[in-house]
């Protein structure tokens, strides 16, 4: 059965913004990037839950777990799992402040 990725438009701009500051120093290394968390995605959808609960105020956060991307593993996806496969909230930095982040988002 194929599992499904739904993204949030600010995932997709987390991913350009992402691979746009990679890209300043390595364009081949952005383009892995952009591999690298599509493959990442996948997996998720296909086992949502490997990602650690994350805790959030919000209940709109509810449920959201995160997990690194392979290779580039100081970056992060939050998802949820939903029926028939997952939704990517965000990737984010890690070392960014995430409460702060999701707290703009919500």
């Amino acid at each position: 059965m194929a599992r499904h990725v739904y993204q949030t438009p600010q995932t997709r701009d987390d991913l350009v913004e992402i691979a746009q500051y990679i890209a300043r120093n390595d364009l081949r290394a952005a383009m892995r990037f952009l591999d690298a968390a599509e493959r990442t995605f996948e997996q998720l959808a296909g086992s949502p839950e490997l990602g650690a609960r994350s805790e959030f105020l919000s209940p709109f956060l509810a449920g959201v777990r995160r997990w690194r991307i392979r290779k580039f593993e100081h970056y992060l996806i939050f998802y949820r799992p939903v029926s028939g496969g997952i939704e990517v909230i965000r990737v984010l930095h890690g070392a960014r402040d995430i409460d702060a982040v999701f707290e703009v988002d919500d």
